[in-house]
Formats: structure tokens, C-alpha cells, sequence
């Protein structure tokens, strides 16, 4: 079985996209709409690493990544932000709140997995 990957977006196309890239790759996907989403599935299912938005309804995604991080399962789970912001001081707020990599939309299925491969193989 492979690694499990649990994709964060309120986008269902996003959604759709990151999980056919990963899929393609070898890994398990599970699916949230939002960081509320996120955090109710981490408490059943276990993931190897997270990748998120940042613009959510309900829980954003730094948010999402200051629970993650007080989580005792998933302190040092990898979670990526995959997002349109890429202004450096939304980047240091994610780095504050415990982000591993930031991948800015638009991007290629090469490039999510080129990251997606530095943290969990």
C-alpha cells in the first residue's frame, strides 16, 4: 500500500487535479473541502502528509496547520501549502505556523510531485 496523502481545498476541481497527479504517482488520497474537514478526517484516517490551501472557508489553512501541529499523531506530518498567495510575509506566517513547502498555483503535476517527493516517498 502506498503513502496517503490527504489534499485540503474548497475547490472540488483542485481537488480533482492534485488527487489525479497523486494517483498517477502511486498514493492514497483522501479528500477535505476545508480545514474543518481536515481535522475530522485526521482523527480517523492516518495521512504521511498534508497538502492544503490557504483561503478556506470555516478553517484556513494556517489555521489548519497550528492544529495539525498540536495534534500528537501529526506534529511532524509534512504539509504543503498549495496556494495562489505568494507574498513573502503570507510565507513567513505559514513558516510561523509550522508550514514544510509552499507550491503557488498555477503549477504542473511534475512540480507537486517534484515537492510531494522531497518529504514522503
Amino acid at each position: 500500500m502506498g503513502k496517503t496523502v490527504l489534499i485540503v481545498d474548497d475547490s472540488a476541481t483542485m481537488r480533482q487535479v492534485v488527487s489525479f497527479a497523486l494517483k498517477d504517482a502511486g498514493f492514497e488520497v483522501i479528500s477535505a473541502v476545508d480545514g474543518k474537514d481536515a481535522i475530522a478526517k485526521l482523527g480517523v484516517a492516518k495521512s504521511d502528509l498534508i497538502i492544503t490551501d490557504l483561503n478556506m472557508p470555516n478553517l484556513n489553512g494556517i489555521e489548519l496547520i497550528k492544529q495539525v501541529r498540536q495534534t500528537p499523531g501529526h506534529k511532524f506530518t509534512p504539509i504543503i501549502m498549495l496556494t495562489t498567495e505568494s507574498q513573502e510575509s503570507r510565507k513567513a506566517e505559514g513558516r510561523q505556523a509550522g508550514v514544510s513547502g509552499w507550491i503557488v498555483k498555477p503549477f504542473t503535476p511534475e512540480q507537486l510531485l517534484g515537492v510531494v517527493k522531497k518529504f514522503i516517498r
